[in-house]
Parts: structure tokens; sequence; C-alpha cells
């Protein structure tokens, strides 16, 4: 009820009373969830496999992140805006950052800032932290960065001060599937500039349509003229990485971040539960054990509609033979 229906903790538990569930108090009940923290994970852990998401072999060990970020609204009149900032490992897929902050103000957008980047770790985030800021802040800690490309926001070079053609570029990319990859550069906010790959792959013709559509379709809605650019865009996926070309190659750094689509395709499940909820601001342990609550939610949803699709249509058993059935 706490986590699935948005009753804080202190209406859960009051609810759980007259109904004859449960006599616990608020402060029992975020004791419980606090303890709940493994074996949620484990129950997500699980689920997550069966939806035939799998994390491709690594040359050796290596600390992969996951990075991102929704905006949470508490239930009632009162309820205030939280943007919740969240660290999943992989393969483990578990939980090793979780922040809180407002949504407005200085330093509470989405960035890599956000999170305490270490030294040898390798982050993927989408276009959301596409930017040179954020990504010489983690280069600073030492750290490699895979990004969903923002043509709007992140500019590239050929040698320092010469710029990318970068629609010239993947426009080279015909065939449905075919990947590339340029070695080039990004100028930070300081002046510096710092060399990765930038890799793209063209889509088939299906999800190329599908993906214009959709851009037409907010176009029209907000009134507003799309640029010829950014239908051309739509064709491709397009990261630029720091990773070491010696351990990923340009399919395994497209492979990484297909297995980061696959997982948002949860997340997106996991933010629309995620629009209510109090979320428990008490400790950093309750609110992971909120946070995999929530996804548990969001597969348990998933596997549902799997299951439901094997049942039969008329959704009960008949009592007796029908004639000519």
């Amino acid at each position: 009820m706490h986590v699935g229906k948005g009753y804080s903790l202190r209406e859960t538990g009051v609810i759980a009373k007259t109904s004859g569930l449960a006599n616990v108090s608020d402060v029992a009940l975020l004791k419980r969830l606090r303890k709940s923290e493994i074996w949620l994970l484990r129950l997500c852990q699980m689920l997550l496999r069966e939806t035939g998401v799998s994390t491709p072999p690594l040359q050796r060990s290596m600390p992969l992140r996951l990075v991102d970020g929704s905006i949470i609204k508490e239930p009632g009149k009162t309820g205030r805006q939280w943007r919740l900032h969240f660290s999943f490992t992989l393969p483990e897929f578990r939980c090793d950052y979780f922040a809180i902050t407002p949504t407005t103000g200085d330093g509470t957008g989405e960035a890599f800032a956000q999170y305490p980047i270490q030294s040898g770790d390798y982050i993927m985030g989408d276009r959301g932290y596409s930017s040179a800021k954020g990504i010489e802040y983690s280069v600073s800690h030492q750290a490699y960065v895979l990004v969903r490309v923002n043509t709007a926001s992140l500019p590239f070079y050929h040698q320092q001060d010469q710029p990318f053609a970068l629609l010239e570029a993947v426009g080279g990319i015909e065939r449905p599937f075919e990947t590339r990859e340029w070695l080039v550069s990004i100028q930070t906010p300081t002046g510096a500039f710092i060399a990765g790959r930038l890799c793209a792959l063209r889509k088939s013709e299906q999800a190329i349509q599908q993906t214009q559509k959709k851009l037409l379709a907010q176009a029209r809605k907000k009134q507003k003229q799309l640029k010829p650019e950014t239908l051309e865009y739509a064709k491709y996926i397009i990261v630029f990485s720091t990773y070491p070309k010696a351990q990923f190659s340009t399919e395994e750094l497209l492979e990484w971040y297909r297995l980061r689509w696959q997982v948002e395709l949860v997340f997106k499940r996991l933010k629309t539960l995620l629009e209510i909820g109090h979320l428990p601001k008490s400790d950093p342990a309750s609110s992971r054990a909120w946070l995999y609550g929530k996804l548990l939610l969001a597969l348990l949803t998933e596997k549902l509609a799997r299951v439901t699709c094997a049942f039969s249509p008329w959704g009960y058993r008949l009592s007796q033979p029908m004639a000519g059935i």
C-alpha cells in the first residue's frame, strides 16, 4: 500500500489496522521497509532476467554504472516535487547511489556531477547527460563515459578547433544496422578538449518511421515546426564515448548502450509509478528499498502483461460444453 498506492507511512499503518491486516506503526513500517532492501533487490533481479535483459560478456571485471533521474510528485494539495537521482551497477543491477534534490535551483538538474564518481568507473547516461561540462566532470575523476548524443547541445571537433560535420558524417550510413566510428573531440567550458569516439548505427526502416512519426506528432501538439536535420538524426543511434578502444569495439559500445535502452523501457514504467507516492527521505536504506519496491511493481506489471497473452480469451472456464464448440 505504501509503495504501490502512494499512502504515507502513517496512512498505511492506519489502513492496515482498520482493515485487520496488521497492527503496525509508521515507525515500525519504516524499519521493516529499510530491512527489506536486499530482499526487494533480489526479487527485482530475478524478474529483470525474465524480461530477457542480459548483459554482454566483459573481457574483465569493471564497474559499469547506469545513471538516471526522475521527477517525483507526492500526492495531495501540499505534495512537493522532488528530483530523484539514482545509479545502478551492471550486471548486478544494484542501486549503488541514491539522492533527492529539489526540482528548481542551481545544481538540481540531471548531470554526472550529481554522482560520487570514482576513478575507473564506466558511466552510461542518456541524452540528459549529454553535456561537455558533465563529461569533463567525469573525466577529471578518471572515469569513462558512454552517453547518447544530444545533437543540439554537444558539438564535436576534428582536431582542436576544426568543427566536425556530424550530419554529413552519419548521412553516409545507408544500410540498416550499419555502424560507423569517428575519432573526435569535445570542448569543455574551461576551453580544454577531450578526445573520444563517436559511434553511430542506422536504425531499421520500421524504427525510423516510428521515431519520425512520434517527432512529427509532438511538433503538431506543441505547434512547432521541426527542423529537417531533426528528422534526419532520427534515423540513427549516436553515442559518444571515452571507453578504452582496447576493451570496447564500436559494436560493443553500441551493444552496451542498447542494454541501457532495454533497461530504460523498464524505467519508463517505473517513472510512471513514481509519479505518486510518499518517498521515505529519512535515510538511504529506506529510500533504496522504496525504489526497489517501485521497480518490483513495474516488473510485476510487465510480467502480468506477458502472462495474460497466453490466457484463453474467454477469461473464465465454461461450466458445460456448448453445442457446436
